[in-house]
């Protein structure tokens, strides 16, 4: 409990990041590890998670981010990308993928999948995207909580141009929308915002036990 808290008390949103230093490969996949074992709706995880490592694409992608520094100097970028026009295929797939890694016929999914189908069907097209555009936060929690773990810093952010940033990536032709994005690395001596104290609602304005 004492470290999981202290490691909160560590990290904080990176303003400045040392592009020299690199994330190994096995703690990449530690953090990729983390985000595929999120929680989602259903299970369902209806969206993609592009990680951009290449100098190229970061220098494509710093206009469409208001020039924000974190994009070109950070070691690697997530990007997390919720499915559009989502339907029946996605939910088929994925009672495929449950049947193969649980040994368990598909017939007896079927109460479960048309629950699913059910459930997405009722929803506007509107609805739907706000519902996959917040399980990216799902996901993108498991990657701040596994970044700190490691003492990996990260910056979750919303200040980018999400059509630029789909068209760059060509994410439109794949049915997805950039919804948040966090870049991963490790931060500056420079930084001073390291420095500063955590500033958060004590336990008396935040919590409402009934």
């Amino acid at each position: 409990m004492s470290t999981l808290l202290d490691k909160q008390n560590w990290r904080y949103a990176t303003k400045k990041y040392d592009s020299t230093k690199k994330i190994s490969t096995a703690d990449l996949n530690f953090l990729k590890e983390a985000v595929r074992l999120s929680a989602s709706s259903y299970g369902l995880q209806l969206y993609k998670v592009l990680i951009i490592e290449s100098d190229d694409v970061k220098a494509k992608l710093i206009a469409a981010a208001y020039g924000q520094t974190q994009i070109t100097d950070a070691s690697h970028i997530f990007v997390f990308a919720n499915q559009t026009n989502v339907g029946d295929v996605e939910i088929e797939s994925y009672i495929k993928n449950i049947s193969e890694t649980r040994g368990i016929p598909t017939d007896a999914l079927a109460g479960f999948s048309d629950l699913m189908k059910g459930a997405v069907s009722g929803m506007t097209e509107e609805f739907k995207n706000i519902w996959t555009t917040k399980q990216t936060y799902l996901a993108l929690g498991n990657l701040l909580n596994a970044a700190a773990e490691l003492h990996i810093d990260a910056t979750p952010m919303e200040g980018f141009n999400a059509s630029q940033f789909n068209e760059i990536l060509g994410l439109d032709k794949l049915n997805l929308n950039a919804a948040v994005i966090a870049p991963v690395g490790y931060r500056h001596n420079e930084d001073d915002t390291q420095h500063y104290k955590k500033v958060r609602k004590s336990n008396e304005d935040l919590f409402i036990t009934l």
